[in-house]
């Protein structure tokens, strides 16, 4: 993804092994495995009772692009080796497409399709997004802006009074990743409940981006809204995108939801958010609002009905293996990787940061 900030990631769940090469980074940036590595410590698995039980450490390591602890402009690879994939409760599987996967459809437009754990569909692959992203968000803080994300919702517990306060700040408060210690407590009861059942949940996180400045983004072909939109819903298990109001524009009238404008200083602000910091496909100066709608997690240990494609006949199965109950909580800080490439990219398209050195 990415035009002049670009990434490229790679590896599978039950592979050797998950990275991503970042190019166009420009030289000059201090950058330590330790920056990815905060941030991979956020996505991996087996860090409470409600993600999957995967033992995974995801520690990265940096192959190439640093030199003497600064990027010097070349392509910068990192890699994270799989240290405890168990594929047997995958091989019942190869031939059964499980429901709400991509088995199938990779089947169809591949032939030939790794099965384990979802292979390069799987969740897991999301390891090189958020390296990618801790290498993009450097690129932010030269320009003193930051990108955080939490979740606002799951099932139908809403997250009612935010503190922003303590968005960056949750992981120690609580396991759900909600800036709302009251909700938090209620989604965690309710994701516990389900997982008790052998059923999983689905629920909304958001992305604020701060202090962006005005005019970032193309007119048309690549507004930063639509480019934001793609990057988000190329995230798996996210089936909805809205910026700012988003669907809620649709039962209102413009005279209640146009942003006016105002002077502060010499500054030129809004009054209100409602286009989540993005009009005609450009950046306006106010924070971005981006919010994505989390599909429950497909793996569940429920008897559902599938087809056998080997014998083309109809079959049932039962999902093995260890499961997120609610995949929200860790796609938050990869929501924030997302955002964050598509920003730096940009950022250097537009001319705020110059793409060859800092």
């Amino acid at each position: 993804m990415g035009k002049m900030f670009k990434v490229t990631t790679f590896g599978s769940s039950h592979g050797v092994a998950l990275g991503a090469v970042v190019d166009g980074c420009p030289a000059g940036i201090t950058l330590s495995e330790e920056d990815i590595q905060k941030d991979l410590d956020r996505r991996r698995p087996g860090t409470s009772n409600i993600t999957t039980a995967r033992g995974e450490g995801d520690r990265v390591k940096i192959l190439s692009g640093i030199f003497e602890g600064k990027t010097d402009g070349t392509p910068i690879a990192a890699v994270v080796y799989n240290k405890d994939a168990d594929s047997s409760a995958y091989e019942p599987l190869k031939n059964k497409p499980r429901p709400g996967h991509g088995d199938y459809t990779w089947t169809v437009r591949y032939g030939h399709y790794d099965y384990r754990g979802g292979g390069r569909g799987s969740g897991r692959t999301t390891v090189g997004h958020v390296i990618g992203g801790a290498v993009a968000k450097k690129l932010l803080a030269l320009r003193d802006m930051r990108v955080v994300s939490h979740v606002t919702q799951v099932g139908d517990i809403k997250a009612n009074q935010v503190a922003m306060s303590l968005i960056e700040d949750y992981a120690s408060k609580n396991p759900v990743h909600c800036a709302d210690q009251k909700a938090a407590t209620r989604m965690e009861k309710k994701i516990l409940e389900v997982k008790s059942k052998g059923d999983s949940i689905g629920g909304i996180v958001e992305a604020l981006v701060f202090n962006t400045p005005a005019g970032l983004g193309e007119p048309v072909f690549s507004k930063l809204d639509a480019d934001l939109a793609q990057a988000l819903m190329g995230i798996g298990a996210v089936k909805g995108v809205e910026i700012g109001f988003g669907f809620k524009l649709a039962q209102s009238t413009a005279s209640a939801t146009n942003d006016e404008y105002y002077l502060e200083g010499k500054e030129i602000k809004t009054t209100t958010n409602t286009s989540g910091g993005i009009i005609g496909g450009i950046s306006n100066g106010m924070p971005i609002v981006a919010r994505i709608a989390v599909k429950p997690t497909p793996s569940i240990s429920m008897v559902q009905k599938t087809v056998d494609l080997e014998r083309r006949e109809e079959t049932e199965i039962k999902i093995e293996g260890r499961h997120d109950p609610c995949i929200c909580p860790r796609v938050t800080v990869v929501a924030e990787a997302a955002v964050a490439m598509v920003m730096a990219d940009h950022l250097i398209r537009s001319g705020f940061i110059h793409p060859c050195k800092i």
